[in-house]
């Protein structure tokens, strides 16, 4: 426990002591304060140290954050039985072994029932207010924590994305810059014609800049004008062929993967206009092929595998489709996944959020106010039996009250914890999951 824990519940002896004896006592002697502060911190700390032990096993266990509804059960459950318990031998202990004005006969028989079942009360009044703002401090601090998360996620997910969308090889520009400038005194209507090409291209790349996907139209047309450089600058050493079906013009790639993978075909392959590169894409079902007779060339240093990665990175992303890489003696091969439709993550992420706010803070004002309840009835309950007792000990109409408010707490902690609106939403997530993970091996 903590020292704080220690200090509170020694002023909270204190506290009872002189409540107790100044009210209570008819005697006001140096023996009776003792025997009264005794007391009071026998009640103090073993009840306090009793519910303190039950809440950090719990909160160990079965962290409010992690398991809510578990939790909430478990801790009605522990404060009507360890408090049972914890109270009758405080009161044994009172009545039985120090102050001795009860048999262990008389104790447990209905002349001391009533004292005990009033004791009982007060303590699950202050075990319920200790457990509610354990639940209180631990809702605000996963709050906090997982606002920093979340936060922390999209700045770092944005980042990623980002980063992976706008890599565009620099030596493509170099080596197109090197061919231009020789093409502008050999050929300039060839010159005038590759700087449109080039014009094009990084339009592309600001065009897609914001965006996850593109059409295969649109990423084949810039593939094309991305070929003319290429053929322009290597002739007849590089050769390609596009037999895409136009069913599949209506589908989503990711940006400018054919462009990494083009660069990689003359970035790992050598080509002569004698044993010229043959560099095919194509559609095949549900996938968009890049593929290249291997001509491997002899590298200086070992490839670090940027653009493979890139797009790997990219459609993981997006979609739990895989991008494949085929590879044997003769070709090299990369299927990448062609998209049905949009997952529109950017634009429904917030929304979902909202609404999973909106569920979680309805969720938590229920618990906060069947707590309240909880509460209430904790005092509200033992006051009734003390005017029932104080007014006519014959007629013992508190348990009307007490049995039907506590029949209808029970009830609303069944709704909130056990099978009621949670058990319901937890159902419909569940469908929900299911259609999602379908949909998505569907595209």
């Amino acid at each position: 426990m903590k020292r704080k824990y220690t200090i509170i519940l020694l002023w909270t002896s204190l506290g009872t002591t002189l409540f107790f004896f100044l009210f209570f006592n008819e005697r006001k002697d140096l023996y009776t304060f003792m025997m009264t502060l005794l007391l009071s911190t026998m009640y103090s700390f073993v009840l306090g140290f009793g519910n303190g032990f039950i809440n950090e096993y719990l909160n160990k266990k079965f962290p409010w954050s992690e398991a809510t509804r578990t939790r909430a059960i478990l801790s009605i459950v522990s404060i009507i039985i360890g408090n049972f318990i914890l109270v009758y031998f405080c009161n044994f202990m009172n009545y039985v072994v120090i102050q001795k004005t009860a048999t262990i006969d008389e104790f447990f028989s209905s002349k001391y029932g009533l004292t005990n079942w009033f004791m009982i009360n007060i303590a699950l009044l202050i075990t319920t207010f200790l457990h509610a703002k354990g639940f209180m401090e631990e809702l605000k601090k996963n709050s906090r924590k997982e606002v920093v998360e979340q936060k922390l996620i999209a700045k770092s997910a944005n980042a990623q994305f980002e980063s992976l969308k706008n890599q565009l090889d620099p030596h493509f520009l170099f080596n197109s810059l090197n061919v231009l400038s020789s093409l502008i005194d050999e050929n300039p209507r060839q010159a005038q014609k590759f700087t449109a090409s080039m014009s094009k291209i990084y339009r592309y790349v600001l065009e897609q800049k914001d965006k996850e996907l593109v059409t295969v139209e649109d990423e084949m047309e810039f593939a094309k004008t991305y070929c003319d450089l290429l053929k322009t600058r290597f002739e007849d050493s590089v050769d390609f062929t596009f037999e895409v079906h136009k069913e599949d013009y209506r589908r989503y790639v990711v940006p400018l993967s054919l462009q990494l993978l083009l660069e990689n075909c003359i970035k790992h392959n050598f080509a002569t206009s004698s044993k010229p590169l043959a560099i095919r894409i194509f559609s095949d079902g549900d996938t968009l092929c890049i593929e290249n007779n291997l001509q491997v060339r002899e590298q200086i240093k070992e490839s670090s595998g940027i653009g493979l990665a890139n797009i790997v990175q990219r459609y993981s992303l997006l979609t739990k489709r895989n991008v494949f890489i085929e590879k044997s003696e003769d070709y090299f091969k990369v299927k990448l996944p062609m998209l049905s439709a949009k997952p529109q993550v950017s634009s429904t992420q917030p929304e979902d959020e909202a609404e999973a706010y909106k569920r979680a803070r309805k969720r938590v004002k229920e618990i906060k106010g069947f707590y309240s309840n909880l509460i209430s009835y904790c005092i509200i309950i033992p006051f009734l039996i003390f005017i029932n007792l104080y007014t006519s000990r014959g007629y013992h109409w508190f348990w009307y009250p007490a049995l039907g408010w506590g029949v209808g707490l029970a009830f609303r902690a069944f709704k909130i914890f056990g099978i009621g609106e949670s058990w319901q939403e937890k159902k419909i997530r569940e469908i929900m999951d299911q259609q999602n993970n379908k949909h998505n091996e569907k595209h």
